[in-house]
């Protein structure tokens, strides 16, 4: 039902003269669709924590769905005439965050923060069932932090891809790191994804904490001290980040970095941690340091973004790889998805 659907989505596209002959859009052209998909989406609702015993908190947890009626907006595109700046502010790219499945020390709950920590069963299998949700989003690049959870969590994510690009980790710490990780053929190099990693996205450092157990710790020195250095924006544990000073490192990276890239038109995946994604997300979403504290992430659950005309346009979770409703976001991922439905498996 949902290919059909996408196929009638597809041949609106066609009808209103945004492919060519050929199936894709003409070079030139002075028209576009925005696709909006009419059933879509994004629930929030309000749990109340169940495992990290906090008392009477709330979290915000971000829930998609879709229906499979999808409706067309045309609306005007920019003309040849625009300056450069414009026709990079109208660039429209793909932004994908994914928390890292679990780990080895949230399953036996301790304090992790910057110790490098792998993922556990249940976590490869939640960075599998990423990889699938984001199967038919185009990806050029990849960025993770330098802890080994986040980097497992991309290059599995990956090996779902549709098109079957292969994610290479960029060595980059010296002259010879870079020579030694050379590749020699210009056609392997299309066939790879770049992944670039940067400490300024680990996850926050909890300082004295880490490797401690919460619920111990909660013990030991009160629930609502944990509480304050968990929570708080601007209270750091004993030695530690706080969240304000997570935000810093990993705002600042994203915009002198990512931000670029998404402005030139790629499509960019983040693999890193509940505490580096809310920073960035509180950048993206523009919420206050109030807002930002109640904000839950799930691990392995892919939250999409839309860059456009240089704005964030948050769109919640895709559900599924075969539902169409995702891919009606845009013109570009609609094409793209059409391109992968040609191609021999």
């Amino acid at each position: 039902m949902a290919t059909a659907v996408f196929q009638q989505a597809l041949g609106t596209l066609q009808s209103h003269g945004c492919f060519g002959s050929s199936g894709f859009p003409p070079e030139s052209s002075n028209s576009s669709l925005k696709l909006i998909s009419k059933g879509f989406k994004v629930d929030v609702a309000f749990i109340k924590s169940g495992n990290h015993c906090f008392r009477n908190k709330s979290f915000s947890v971000i829930h998609a769905s879709t229906s499979q009626a999808t409706v067309f907006d045309p609306v005007s595109a920019p003309s040849s005439n625009t300056t450069s700046d414009s026709k990079k502010k109208s660039s429209e790219a793909a932004l994908i965050l994914i928390r890292h499945g679990e780990s080895m020390w949230n399953e036996k709950n301790l304090f992790t923060g910057c110790v490098d920590v792998p993922l556990t069963k249940k976590g490869v299998e939640e960075a599998i069932e990423a990889g699938k949700r984001i199967s038919n989003i185009p990806v050029d690049v990849i960025y993770t932090s330098s802890l080994i959870r986040a980097q497992m969590t991309a290059m599995l994510a990956m090996t779902q891809h549709r098109r079957k690009k292969v994610p290479i980790i960029q060595h980059d710490e010296n002259d010879q790191a870079r020579a030694w990780s050379q590749i020699f053929s210009e056609e392997t190099k299309k066939q790879c994804i770049p992944v670039i990693t940067a400490w300024q996205l680990n996850e926050r450092m909890y300082g004295e904490l880490q490797g401690l157990n919460k619920q111990e710790t909660a013990d030991r020195y009160g629930k609502e001290q944990v509480h304050e250095w968990r929570r708080s924006y601007d209270i750091p544990p004993p030695n530690g980040e706080s969240l304000e000073m997570c935000a810093e490192r990993a705002v600042a990276y994203f915009q002198s970095q990512i931000e670029p890239q998404l402005r030139s038109g790629k499509h960019v995946m983040i693999a890193a941690h509940g505490n580096s994604l809310r920073s960035i997300i509180m950048y993206l979403d523009k919420l206050t340091s109030q807002e930002v504290i109640s904000l839950e992430l799930s691990t392995g659950i892919p939250m999409l973004y839309i860059f456009k005309e240089g704005s964030f346009i948050r769109r919640g979770s895709p559900v599924a790889p075969t539902e169409a409703g995702v891919y009606a976001y845009t013109k570009r991922l609609a094409q793209y998805r059409q391109k992968l439905d040609e191609m021999p498996e």
